[in-house]
């Protein structure tokens, strides 16, 4: 039975230290998820919505560093890719979009565009993993990406902890709220549909 136990945690324990701050980037999404649902249950306490941005931050410097890690102990791997872009997707993707709703931005046609967004998103990852080899030059390194990278969608978030900050959330969020037919849509929303856009064009954008 030990044994048993040994080999299902073999995966784990495979896991170099790259592996380990991936792991620590999706864990703060899935962290800011939960601070932004606490906001939607309690609406008063803006400080939840605060502590979800600032945690979509904190996956971001975890982004940066895991790479950082495994070029300097020369520990790249399919499987840390993989990993990158699963943390991804929980981070600069769906933990955005549910950020977004928490502050106010849920009316159908907001729905339909985070939706959007989020499907860009995980469209981009999946782009970049199956071209990366193609695009790598001699050096094995990718020279430049294909559309903005994920990541970027910090900057979205960014702008709801400036308006959380400054109290314009819910029924004060900048840009007020339109009815499309019988459904509400707040002209905030368009900043998802364009990074989602941006994310899936094939605009070249030169790698550091």
């Amino acid at each position: 039975m030990l044994i048993a136990m040994a080999r299902r945690f073999s995966m784990i324990r495979s896991f170099h230290l790259a592996d380990w701050i991936t792991v620590g980037n999706s864990l703060c999404g899935m962290g800011a998820m939960f601070a932004a649902v606490s906001f939607v249950q309690t609406p008063t306490q803006e400080w939840h919505l605060l502590i979800a941005c600032v945690l979509i931050v904190a996956a971001l410097v975890f982004d940066i560093l895991d790479g950082k890690v495994a070029r300097w102990r020369h520990q790249g791997s399919p499987l840390g890719r993989e990993l990158d872009s699963l943390a991804d997707a929980i981070s600069f993707g769906a933990a955005p979009a549910v950020i977004a709703y928490a502050a106010g931005m849920q009316g159908l046609w907001d729905r339909v565009v985070l939706l959007f967004f989020v499907a860009c998103g995980v469209s981009r990852l999946a782009r970049f993993n199956v071209t990366a080899e193609e695009m790598a030059g001699d050096d094995g390194k990718v020279s430049y990406y294909e559309g903005t990278p994920i990541p970027t969608s910090v900057l979205l978030v960014a702008v709801i902890a400036i308006a959380t900050w400054l109290g314009d959330i819910g029924d004060a969020l900048w840009g007020g709220m339109i009815l499309v037919g019988p459904w509400q849509f707040h002209p905030l929303v368009l900043m998802f549909a364009i990074s989602g856009s941006l994310m899936i064009s094939t605009f070249r954008i030169p790698k550091p």
